[in-house]
């Protein structure tokens, strides 16, 4: 991995959470742009309420490197809400995938995903997490700006508004925010929820481990199967 800059090991991160507490998600971009070293980055899963991230990082910060995923397994609609937000954002788009395609995977794994936990865990760090940080190396990237909210899940309920990830900063701008604040900031700007919402789907993943809410007995099903919370790009932060 790409060592990171001197003064990562030296920031006190503490007295700097403590201030962007109580500053806006713009601010805080502004704040890291200004103060965090390195080549930044968003990254974005094209989740549900992706286009509130992409649309503030891209009036701060025109032409950042927005950072998808493709795991090969996306939804359909999923693909077409990348290319919408593309071109109505006009945004800096860097589509990363593992080594090994997926149907080579299949070939040679079967269906991870259906293996239980463990499955699912080497699934996603073949096709998430591995593909993730090589795109953090290729683009020399210190800073990873993401769209993490606490209430968004009990992992996340301790989520500072700065952390350290991979010996990088992990910026999360909209930490604080509520399904209401949400929900606010789309309609001001006019932006879309992914399309899949509609149809009862409250987290949008791969097909084949994201499901909606009336196929369901409790949300924290919706994705893994019940079986994980994180895909392991958002784990328990570094200390």
């Amino acid at each position: 991995m790409r060592a990171v800059a001197t003064s990562l090991s030296v920031l006190d991160l503490a007295p700097v959470n403590q201030q962007l507490e109580k500053l806006s998600a713009e601010q805080r971009i502004e704040w890291a742009l200004a103060r965090l070293p390195g080549e930044q980055i968003v990254s974005s899963s094209f989740g549900i309420q992706a286009a509130v991230m992409l649309h503030l990082c891209s009036r701060v910060a025109p032409g950042m490197p927005v950072v998808f995923i493709d795991t090969g397994y996306h939804f359909p609609e999923t693909y077409r809400f990348v290319d919408d937000l593309s071109e109505r954002l006009q945004l800096n788009l860097h589509v990363c995938r593992a080594d090994i395609s997926a149907a080579w995977q299949e070939a040679r794994y079967g269906k991870r995903w259906e293996l239980g936990a463990e499955g699912i865990s080497r699934y996603n760090h073949d096709n998430k997490v591995e593909p993730m940080q090589r795109a953090l190396n290729e683009l020399n990237a210190i800073t990873w700006f993401n769209g993490l909210r606490r209430i968004q899940a009990p992992s996340r309920a301790e989520t500072s508004c700065v952390e350290l990830r991979w010996q990088r900063y992990k910026v999360h701008p909209i930490v604080d925010w509520t399904d209401r604040d949400v929900h606010r900031y789309l309609t001001r700007h006019g932006l879309p929820y992914h399309p899949l919402r509609e149809q009862g789907y409250v987290s949008i993943g791969d097909w084949h481990t994201t499901r909606a809410l009336k196929d369901i007995d409790h949300p924290a099903q919706a994705r893994f199967h019940g079986l994980l919370r994180e895909c392991g790009l958002h784990a328990i932060a570094e200390t």
